[in-house]
């Protein structure tokens, strides 16, 4: 088992570019990493160089790391973001108005019918324009919160608020239209 003090003695040796301690790092966080940029940037082999990119920036930048969260979460922050450079690099990436005022009204998707399959769900969620992918990613899948995602999609509270709430409406309504009666309002 993995203690605190496992993963600290690690992380200093990575500091000191030690490459037997990189690459335990690496296969110890490349499985989680490589699942996180996958649901964000869609594509199997486009995730695997997000990965990769974003251990690269880490270990460059892990004199920053403050032990403040853990390094895991330290290292998804990355992923993230380097995920979020290379949607904005591919320009599907769409942006969110900032003059967004109106927040619509939350309504949880609940699945009432256990037919629907993971599988219908992620098919689902692909369905999505990548704005409403990114967030439904974030929010249920990743965990994130409203003031996280800010930070993450630079946006206002507002912006984020109504992002999660419009993408949860649209995925209810591609779940409705090809899975009749799996979810109540």
């Amino acid at each position: 088992m993995e203690t605190k003090d496992d993963i600290t003695q690690l992380l200093k040796a990575c500091r000191q570019n030690n490459p037997k301690a990189q690459r335990l790092v690496y296969q110890r966080y490349a499985k989680a990493m490589y699942n996180t940029a996958r649901r964000i940037v869609g594509d199997a082999d486009d995730a695997q160089d997000v990965m990769q990119e974003a251990f690269i920036k880490a270990f460059d930048k892990l004199h920053t790391y403050k032990a403040t969260a853990t390094f895991g979460a330290w290292l998804k922050r990355i992923v993230i973001n380097e995920s979020l450079t290379w949607l904005r690099k591919q320009k599907d990436f769409e942006c969110i108005d900032d003059n967004l005022s109106h927040i619509e009204s939350e309504t949880e998707i609940e699945i009432l019918d256990d037919k629907l399959k993971v599988e219908q769900l992620l098919e689902a969620i692909d369905q999505l324009k990548i704005n409403y992918k990114l967030a439904i990613n974030l929010y249920f899948l990743e965990g994130y919160d409203y003031e996280e995602m800010m930070q993450i999609l630079n946006l206002s509270y507002a912006n984020v608020r109504t992002l999660v709430s419009r993408a949860k409406q649209k995925l209810k309504y591609i779940l409705e239209t090809n899975y009749i009666e799996v979810i109540k309002s």
